[in-house]
């Protein structure tokens, strides 16, 4: 498949084929603890030079604003945040603890900060791509990767690392649109009960109840305890 194709197929746990097309803009227009709670379920893809890497979105966090001390927003737009404050759909990347990318899109109408962190990927197809990336592959480029799927995409900066997610490369990239190798799409996947609970991994407003995933599922990332 060539960068660009807005209709791949991809292969979920059954193996029925489903057909993803990219979320509207609009979608992302709306409150981060709206948008947080609907993406779960849809599917981020990295569509790149003839390869596809795709896993479905199985927990998020909100972050609001200026009104929420956890949120880069909150002290103001900067250069570094701007992303954040508009349009909506766009990627926010950050680099974190001097090791980790973080992947979040941007919320609101444009000039209202917002935006959503991607904390867990369920992966579809792309395994080998991924465990290349997260440098698992144990026998070499040509090999296949045997270990547990978890260690790809269960947790942000394993799912930014699988998906050669970077500050450089992917900040302010469209996230609704095919025409970006990275974006969000949709099919007709039905997505189980949704569960909410506080944020992990800060400590201003960390008792929000503003992090959303799909209950049961084992990509959900922590301990099983947080699942």
């Amino acid at each position: 498949m060539s960068k660009g194709c807005g209709d791949p197929l991809l292969l979920d746990a059954d193996s029925r084929p489903r057909s993803c097309h990219p979320l509207g803009r609009e979608f992302f227009a709306r409150p981060p603890r709206r948008v947080a709670r609907e993406l779960l379920g849809k599917v981020l893809l990295r569509v790149e030079d003839g390869e596809i890497r795709a896993g479905r979105i199985v927990e998020t966090e909100a972050y609001l604003g200026a009104n929420d001390a956890a949120a880069h927003s909150a002290a103001g737009k900067t250069a570094r945040n701007a992303v954040l404050f508009g349009p909506p759909g766009y990627a926010y990347v950050y680099f974190i603890y001097g090791a980790h990318y973080c992947l979040n899109v941007s919320c609101e109408q444009e000039g209202k900060a917002g935006g959503v962190l991607f904390r867990a990927l369920e992966p579809l197809i792309g395994m080998e791509a991924m465990a290349r990336a997260r440098k698992l592959m144990t026998h070499g480029a040509g090999g296949h990767f045997a270990g547990d799927l978890r260690l790809l995409t269960s947790g942000p900066g394993r799912l930014a690392a699988a998906f050669g997610i970077t500050r450089l490369r992917d900040n302010g990239c469209d996230l609704t649109s095919p025409d970006s190798s990275l974006w969000i799409g949709e099919d007709d996947f039905a997505k189980a009960t949704v569960k909410v609970g506080p944020r992990i991994g800060i400590t201003k407003a960390a008792a929000h109840p503003l992090r959303f995933f799909l209950a049961g599922n084992r990509f959900v990332s922590g301990p099983k305890s947080w699942r």
